[in-house]
């Protein structure tokens, strides 16, 4: 007997369309400008070519005739009492991307589609929310709250949802025939093709898809065609969502929003053993976790920690935590209360089991570790750096400086034979500083130089050390890689040690050498 497969979930998507977002993100980011201010009609300009033209406008500058694209011009003297201000289209992507991140409590999968509108894939998440319309009613009332205007419409593929969303289709039976009564917009073709296909007489999408995909593809472009075949479902566009959830995350919902900070971190603290327990199960450590706190009014508040090395422990990451909520400039504000909070493990590395001691309980942690951890959560992880050893021979280039997160230098230091002076001295000037210098012979060994207005009389010299110079890197004679260096350990008659150099070979690549100090020696 043939084993039937059962058969796969159909794919089911909201879109959500903000028609007013520009205007009423200003509006919502400028709550003091009073009642007076919120029913003047208002319009975002921007300088396209000489002319400044409306980008944006509110509902009520729509009503009155304002349509973006109109001259500046025209529509003051349409609407003298206009209110303008200057559209910023990076303002309005993030402020997309801020309601985009509060709609992942409703579905995994979210994906952002500028410059209006965010689609959500449903077909997994619909039920927990007593099915897609009682989902579609909280989420519209959330939007509400947060101040912004939308309409939302679903579908069995990403374009259509879009379209229905963006273009009220006419009252129709099922979806399909609803996205073929959408107008040719509705595709968001070029505007040279649309023009095209309505000089046509195709008005509608159903009118444009009744036409055979091979002629339509030849006078109208391959584009035409692929958007036509894409809303109708024949095509399937894959969605980028805006951020990958993690795979070790867990998170609690509260029936009523808390309002208090303290409180929510005794629920955070209860997260990290659960989020430590998973890891162990799978041997491994975090890196860098991340805590969202979402607030009633669809705000999510994120704070992020990393560690010097794979960690699993409890009270170590909760000390992270708190030194860094303690150095927020901006404290958490919880607003109306906070109503979820997701913890997750963004970064995770193997970790084996710690060896416990005969007490009965683990190895400490390396001081050095913990230290750098929390000195990066207080002061900032870019900030705590450490050298790591570079293969190079240049002395400048020999050392990097890398953030102390990444983990101790992979590549050991150089160091003396036992019984000799260190190879190199344990402080570097940066640049290297200019010194007179006396010498027996142009090319020989250093017998006395001048530094700061000190002269120091060499007792003790030995050298040269020669170093190569860069050669890809020549900039007429430059210390950077320019010329030969001869390197030399000297100590002065009051027995403190310098590392000096002469830049240049003498009468091959410079008549008259220059003198450098390097370095000095403890």
């Amino acid at each position: 007997m043939k084993e039937v497969s059962a058969p796969a979930m159909r794919r089911r998507y909201l879109a959500l369309c903000f028609p007013w977002l520009a205007t009423e993100r200003l509006r919502s980011l400028q709550p003091t400008a009073g009642q007076q201010t919120a029913e003047v009609p208002l319009a975002l300009v921007a300088r396209v070519g000489n002319a400044m033209r409306l980008s944006a406008v509110d509902v009520r500058a729509a009503g009155m005739g304002l349509i973006p694209g109109l001259a500046l011009a025209d529509a003051r003297a349409r609407v003298p009492e206009l209110r303008v201000c200057d559209a910023d289209h990076e303002a309005d992507r993030c402020w997309l991307q801020r309601l985009a991140v509060g709609c992942r409590r409703y579905s995994p999968t979210v994906a952002m589609d500028p410059p209006d509108a965010i689609l959500l894939e449903i077909a997994g998440s619909a039920h927990l929310f007593a099915g897609e319309a009682a989902l579609a009613c909280e989420l519209a009332a959330r939007m509400q709250q947060a101040g912004m205007t939308s309409a939302h419409a679903f579908a069995g593929n990403p374009d259509a949802a879009l379209a229905l969303a963006r273009f009220a289709g006419a009252p129709a039976r099922d979806e399909d025939e609803a996205v073929r009564r959408l107008p040719v917009a509705a595709l968001r073709l070029p505007t040279a093709s649309e023009t095209a296909l309505r000089r046509a007489g195709l008005r509608t999408v159903g009118d444009v898809a009744a036409r055979p995909m091979a002629n339509l593809a030849a006078r109208f472009g391959a584009e035409a065609a692929l958007a036509v075949r894409r809303i109708l479902g024949e095509v399937e566009r894959p969605l980028v969502p805006i951020r990958p959830l993690p795979r070790f995350r867990v998170e609690r919902r509260f029936a009523e929003p808390v309002a208090r900070t303290d409180g929510m971190l005794g629920v955070l603290q209860a997260l990290c053993v659960a989020l430590c327990s998973k890891l162990q199960r799978q041997g491994l450590g975090g890196r860098r976790f991340a805590a969202c706190f979402h607030r009633s009014d669809g705000h999510v508040a994120g704070i992020a920690i990393e560690t010097s090395e794979p960690c699993r422990d409890p009270a170590r990451i909760m000390r992270l935590f708190g030194d860094t909520l303690e150095s927020l400039a901006d404290p958490l504000d919880p607003g109306f209360g906070f109503d979820r909070l997701q913890l997750c493990a963004v970064i995770t590395e193997p970790l084996a089991n710690a060896q416990m001691r005969m007490e009965g309980d683990a190895e400490p942690t390396e001081p050095l570790a913990e230290l750098i951890d929390r000195l990066g959560a207080r002061n900032g992880v870019g900030r705590i750096r450490r050298l790591q050893s570079a293969d190079s021979h240049v002395p400048e280039l020999a050392q990097i400086s890398l953030p102390a997160m990444q983990g101790p230098a992979a590549n050991p230091w150089p160091t003396a034979p036992p019984g000799e002076p260190p190879l190199r001295p344990t402080h570097l000037f940066c640049p290297p500083q200019r010194i007179s210098v006396l010498a027996e012979v142009p090319d020989g060994p250093p017998r006395r130089f001048r530094w700061r207005g000190s002269m120091h009389q060499i007792d003790r010299a030995e050298g040269p050390e020669r170093i190569a110079p860069l050669w890809w890197r020549r900039r007429n004679g430059s210390l950077e890689g320019g010329l030969t260096r001869d390197y030399y350990r000297v100590e002065d008659s009051e027995g403190s040690r310098f590392w000096i150099f002469r830049h240049g070979l003498y009468g091959s690549e410079k008549a008259t050498p220059d003198w450098y100090l390097h370095g000095l020696f403890a």
